[in-house]
């Protein structure tokens, strides 16, 4: 029987479990999915043509894996050792292609090099302070690089950091806390221009379905 998770790295190794029999299957790779929903939405051009390319809470890492098939270079540094197992796992025969277990910020501000885009699918940007994370981010991109990342679009009125909830995190003797950054797409775009970010992009793209929740969708870039 599992035990509670107590840290946010554990938390997150229980990511998408799987509860079939035999061995988990590698998801597809076929396309780079920004939003919720399979085929909708925009794809890997929104990165431009990066050589090297870096994703924040990459999880499964097909998104990353689709990137190296079309010959980039891509990291992918996740928090949880879990998932980055099972990366690895799937993708090790693809060229180009790493994943590091690491909390994002420490990461971006300890390795080396630089990236032509770094970007995050539902990812560590959602879940990271943007005041610590913004500046790291900006400091490992080439000049005019690509920033982007989506995630859920924001309740109106609840900006700022928010509280999961989840079977983990309530009615418990020791409480794990975990918090997901969420603001409407101009705050987004007004804390990236004042951490230096340019030619900054943010809106929420519509759901398929009329009714459904939208995506945030965000790009900007830094200074060429």
């Amino acid at each position: 029987m599992s035990h509670t998770p107590l840290t946010p790295a554990e938390y997150w190794d229980k990511y998408k479990p799987y509860r079939r029999e035999g061995a988990q299957p590698a998801p597809q790779a076929d396309r780079f999915e920004w939003t919720q929903y399979p085929g909708h939405g925009p794809g890997a051009e929104v990165l431009g043509r990066p050589r090297r390319a870096l994703e924040l809470g990459p999880a499964e890492g097909k998104e990353a894996a689709h990137l190296a098939r079309r010959g980039v270079e891509v990291t992918g540094v996740d928090f949880s050792p879990v998932q980055v197992e099972r990366a690895r796992a799937w993708w090790q025969d693809t060229p180009g292609l790493s994943f590091v277990q690491g909390e994002a910020c420490a990461y971006l501000t300890s390795g080396p090099g630089e990236f032509d885009a770094i970007y995050s699918v539902w990812g560590a940007v959602w879940f990271t302070d943007p005041e610590d994370l913004f500046p790291c981010v900006l400091q490992r991109l080439a000049p005019g690089g690509v920033f982007a990342f989506s995630q859920a679009e924001p309740v109106a009125g609840a900006y700022g950091p928010q509280r999961m909830r989840g079977k983990w995190l309530e009615g418990r003797e020791r409480e794990l806390t975990v918090r997901r950054w969420q603001y409407a797409p101009e705050m987004w775009a007004d804390m990236l221009k004042r951490h230096g970010f340019t030619d900054v992009e943010a809106h929420v793209l519509k759901a398929p379905e009329p009714g459904n929740l939208g995506t945030l969708m965000v790009r900007a870039h830094t200074p060429a």
